[in-house]
């Protein structure tokens, strides 16, 4: 998580403002500083904020499912960012979102978590 949220700021930047849809109402660049922060927060939440780990992992599926539309976007309009250069490793890209959002929660006992919740009601 900290690794990527430095490329907002550096070395992936251009990249990151391809990715934001043209929908969003706000400036690219504005974006992908506000997501390269929460990116920041998330990792370090997940490195000292042990104790609130499940909440951490519903967190982090959260803005994954929040950024998802860019990796869309990327895709529908062909944007060559990240090395993804035809549609089929865009097409590709896509089916590993929902996979980063399994792991955040199972990583984190959210999992868990919630079969607990749903087997106590």
């Amino acid at each position: 998580m900290i690794t990527a949220a430095i490329g907002h700021f550096t070395f992936q930047r251009a990249d990151f403002q391809a990715q934001v849809p043209n929908w969003v109402p706000l400036d690219k660049d504005l974006v992908v500083i506000l997501s390269g922060v929460v990116e920041i927060a998330l990792g370090l939440s997940m490195l000292f904020l042990t104790k609130y780990k499940v909440f951490v992992g519903i967190a982090l599926a959260v803005f994954y499912v929040l950024v998802f539309p860019g990796n869309i976007a990327q895709h529908l309009n062909q944007t060559p960012a990240f090395g993804l250069d035809t549609d089929q490793a865009r097409l590709i890209r896509l089916f590993f979102q929902p996979v980063l959002i399994f792991l955040a929660l199972w990583s984190t006992g959210a999992i868990s978590y919630f079969r607990k919740e749903i087997i106590q009601q």
